[in-house]
């Protein structure tokens, strides 16, 4: 299991450091992207967090606007692809880049208040990685994960959800149970609010904090 999940983790850093120019498409950020990240920096405005990690950062977009909007002590952008590492330093220099899997953050225990992770998480080792951003967060430190979740039809659950697949789109239970199991208490969950043309993405947001 931990070979095949250090397989996927190789061959997903390589294809994002080759289209690391496409996912800075604007149209793609405002449709697909942005939604989430809106509700994420909401929540993280809402906790008051001043030391905040973007996990599977990408190209920065959402680390960078964290910096320009909420203006906090320390934001860090954490990535595998050295392709969106490159556009992400070349983004900002506000933001403290670093390279890392989310399964193996490069922080101190409870070094964080909040670790936020849009549209990656279901090419992460799940349990490991939310046992990974409750290890770094400090105690009332909050969690917020975007992750596609589409509708549990039995075809379509077939087809994205399957233990054979490159990767795992978690249900909403499945996204609970990730989260109490590795020591959050569950403040929210909901769909991502977006305009009805998207409503495809099947996004959800999981929210938790530390005790």
């Amino acid at each position: 299991m931990a070979t095949h999940g250090r397989n996927l983790n190789d061959v997903v850093t390589r294809f994002w450091t080759i289209a690391a120019p496409l996912y800075d498409h604007p149209s793609l950020q405002q449709w697909v992207y942005r939604p989430a990240q809106d509700e994420v920096i909401d929540e993280l405005r809402a906790h008051g967090a001043r030391r905040i990690a973007d996990i599977a950062c990408g190209t920065g977009i959402l680390a960078a606007r964290i910096a320009d909007e909420l203006a906090p002590d320390e934001i860090y952008g954490v990535d595998m692809s050295d392709g969106m590492l490159r556009q992400a330093r070349a983004r900002s220099p506000q933001v403290d880049w670093r390279k890392g899997p989310a399964e193996q953050l490069p922080f101190d225990d409870g070094a964080l208040d909040a670790v936020v992770s849009t549209s990656a998480f279901h090419f992460f080792d799940q349990p490991k990685a939310m046992r990974e951003f409750h290890r770094v967060l400090r105690p009332g430190g909050l969690a917020a994960v975007a992750t596609i979740s589409p509708p549990q039809l039995p075809l379509l659950g077939r087809l994205t959800s399957s233990l054979s697949s490159a990767a795992h789109n978690p249900s909403a239970q499945e996204m609970r149970t990730l989260f109490t199991d590795a020591g959050f208490t569950i403040v929210d969950q909901r769909r991502v609010d977006r305009p009805l043309w998207t409503k495809g993405v099947w996004d959800l947001i999981t929210i938790g904090e530390t005790a």
